[in-house]
Parts: C-alpha cells; sequence; structure tokens
C-alpha cells in the first residue's frame, strides 16, 4: 500500500486519541466491566473516524478502505481489546450492507448517527446454537401488514447493552437457507427486545456483551436493509471487512507485547545478566516480529484488492487466519518471557492474552478460515 499524507494523518488522529481519550482510563473500565460507548464514541465521531469510508452526504469522509483500515491498525495500540473490538462493529460489521444497500430514509435514520457517534449500533447474527454457521440461524421476521414480527435470539452480541439499534439478521421465508434471510434494523427500543446481564467473558472484560431476545416485535418492513431474501448474501460481504478489521486491530496489540517484553527482559536478570541476552529470548522475540510484520502484509494485500473493486474472500481469509494463530501463540510466549510477573492479572501481557484469544473464533473461527482457503485450493466440495 502507498500511503499519503491523509493517511498519516488518520494514523496520527487515532494514536492521539487513544493517548488521551482512551487509555487513561481502561484499567476503570475493565475494573467496572463496561465502558462509556456513548460518551466514546461521540467524541471519536466529532474527529470523523466513525465513518472514514462512509459516504459524505452521511457524514462520512468518502475515502477507501484503505484508509479505515489504517485506523482500524492504530486503534490496536488501546490497552486493552474492548474498544478497538466496539469500534470495529460500529464501523466495520453493523453498517457496511447499510451503506451500501440501504435506503436514503434509512441511511439517514441509522447510518449519518452511527457515523456522528449519536448513536451505538450493534448486529445481531450468532445464536446459542449457530455461531460459524450463521446459515443455521432460527430467528424469525414474519410479514404482518406493512411490519415484520421478529422471534428469536442472539447470543455473544457486542455493544448490545448500550446499542440503539441492532441490525439483526431473520428468515424472511421459509426459502433454502441462503436465500430466505434479510437484515432489518431493530431499535432497541422497540417492545419486545430485551437482553440478559452482561456475558462474564474471559477477556474483553469492558466490551458490553449479551444475548438478545425478540418477543414478538414489530418494526416496519421499511426497517430492511435492501433486498427481501439477500441478507445472507450482504452478511457474507460484510464479513471480509469484518474479518479484515479484526486482522488489523491486533497488529499493533501483538506489536505492544513484544515491546513490553523487550523492555521487561532488558531488565530483569537472571544468572548474572538480563533476560534478554540469552539467544532464545532474542531470537524468539526476533522471530515474533517478522511473524508480526507478515500479519501486516498479508492484510496491506487484501485491503489493495478490495480497494480495487476485486474479491478479497481469499485474502481476508489468510489474514483473519494468520492473525487468530498468532494472538493464541505469541501474547503466551511473550508471557513466558515474565516469569511469576507474567502470572499476575493486571499484567498488560496477559490482558493482551485473555482479550486477542477471541480472535480465533469472533467473525468466522479458524477452522472456518481454512474451510473457506481449502475450497478455493479445490480440497473441500464446494
Amino acid at each position: 500500500m502507498q500511503f499519503t499524507d491523509q493517511h498519516n494523518e488518520i494514523r496520527r488522529t487515532v494514536q492521539q486519541f487513544v493517548e488521551k481519550e482512551v487509555n487513561p482510563y481502561v484499567d476503570e473500565w475493565e475494573e467496572a466491566g463496561i465502558f462509556p460507548a456513548h460518551k466514546v464514541f461521540k467524541k471519536a465521531g466529532d474527529l470523523g473516524l466513525l465513518g472514514i469510508n462512509k459516504p459524505e452526504k452521511y457524514g462520512g469522509m468518502g475515502l477507501d478502505y484503505g484508509y479505515a483500515m489504517v485506523a482500524m491498525e492504530e486503534w490496536g495500540l488501546t490497552a486493552c481489546g474492548s474498544i478497538p473490538m466496539a469500534i470495529g462493529v460500529q464501523t466495520d460489521m453493523a453498517t457496511p450492507a447499510l451503506a451500501r444497500f440501504g435506503s436514503e430514509e434509512l441511511c439517514q435514520q441509522f447510518l449519518a448517527p452511527a457515523i456522528a457517534g449519536d448513536m451505538v449500533c450493534s448486529i445481531g447474527v450468532s445464536e446459542p446454537h449457530a455461531g460459524s454457521d450463521v446459515a443455521a440461524i432460527k430467528t424469525t421476521a414474519r410479514k404482518r401488514g406493512d411490519d415484520y414480527v421478529i422471534n428469536g435470539t442472539k447470543m455473544w452480541i457486542t455493544n448490545s447493552t448500550q446499542a440503539d439499534y441492532i441490525v439483526v439478521l431473520a428468515n424472511t421465508s421459509d426459502d433454502q437457507k441462503h436465500q430466505n434471510k434479510s437484515l432489518i434494523i431493530v431499535p432497541t427500543n422497540t417492545p419486545g427486545f430485551s437482553h440478559s446481564e452482561r456475558l462474564n467473558k474471559l477477556g474483553m472484560r469492558c466490551s458490553d456483551t449479551a444475548q438478545l431476545f425478540f418477543d414478538d416485535v414489530v418494526v416496519p418492513q421499511s426497517y430492511r436493509i435492501g433486498e427481501e431474501g439477500k441478507g445472507f448474501q450482504m452478511q457474507m460481504m460484510q464479513f471480509q471487512e469484518e474479518r479484515l478489521a479484526g486482522a488489523a486491530m491486533t497488529i499493533k496489540g501483538l506489536e505492544l507485547c513484544i515491546s513490553h517484553t523487550i523492555e521487561y527482559t532488558s531488565q530483569r536478570e537472571a544468572f548474572g545478566k538480563p533476560l534478554i541476552d540469552m539467544q532464545y529470548i532474542n531470537m524468539r522475540l526476533a522471530e515474533m516480529q517478522m511473524e508480526v510484520e507478515a500479519l501486516r502484509a498479508m492484510c496491506y494485500q487484501a485491503c489493495e484488492v478490495l480497494v480495487d473493486g476485486g474479491d478479497p474472500t481469499l485474502l481476508a481469509s489468510y489474514a483473519k487466519l494468520k492473525a487468530g494463530q498468532l494472538t493464541r501463540t505469541l501474547p503466551s510466549d511473550c508471557l513466558q518471557f515474565w516469569g511469576g510477573m507474567g502470572f499476575m492479572w493486571d499484567n498488560p501481557v496477559g490482558r493482551a492474552m485473555r482479550d486477542m484469544r477471541l480472535t480465533s473464533i469472533g467473525g468466522g473461527a479458524d477452522e472456518v478460515m481454512l474451510n473457506i482457503i481449502g475450497k478455493r485450493m479445490g480440497l473441500v466440495a464446494k
């Protein structure tokens, strides 16, 4: 990728925002188990950071996805994984289909406020029995006059307890499972909508995640995004941006694990010399940095294909898989070099290890990425 002054300015803006508006409060938010999404998103929206690649007429910058990826990489400087994930849900998971296929009325009512940071949004796809197997969802939206009546449940939904609306994937007919789904916007103040208490997660502690319940929730059919029955295809398109964003947001976090570990092992002595002088440790850290650069290159290559109008599915799957593998191993290997200090709850590498473990699961598990790659190689029947 070739970076312009505008790319670099976006980098600096996100870096400064994270340094001043996020990191000083992360420990407090982690302890509370939630961060003030409306407050943080509004500040980010005021800087244009929630609509970098969204249309200008709705308040976005109208730039290509390369600029958005640069921002997502810098969000990884956050001292926890929760806020980058929450931002990514707003920008790369809940709103891409709305921006691409939504009616003018829907975009004015829901997209513009999300870009401005006046509304928090979420994406409701996964269900207790259907995570990576999106086609298996059971939530229904049945027509009644000019409305949809929605019934069902969604699980592991990020931003959900603070969201102003959820973009819900639901079955709108009894057609085949890849042709019967639609994306529908559901304001969270609609009667019949409710959510559980915040789920108690291994990591991403200050990200509010809950199970959602739809009990005869009535919304107008005009809240449907695009054509009825095309929701599965729209969601598959959204997944590519979600997976690229998810991979990109791990890059700087992984580098922070390395830099924190270099600092610690340079100061900590064992057997008469700093740990960093031990050949295995310094060589392993060098190898880790090389792996992170490989991930960055994968993300950039997939981004270039997306920006050029090509199909990034294979390259995005490579990047998502590589990110998942690295986030399982690199923080854990770094933590080993901290010895007993690595086992303390407030250790930054330990937090990264807990938070980043989700990368191999959310947005399509590693096994799903391997299946996609295998199909493109002709190893798996399509």
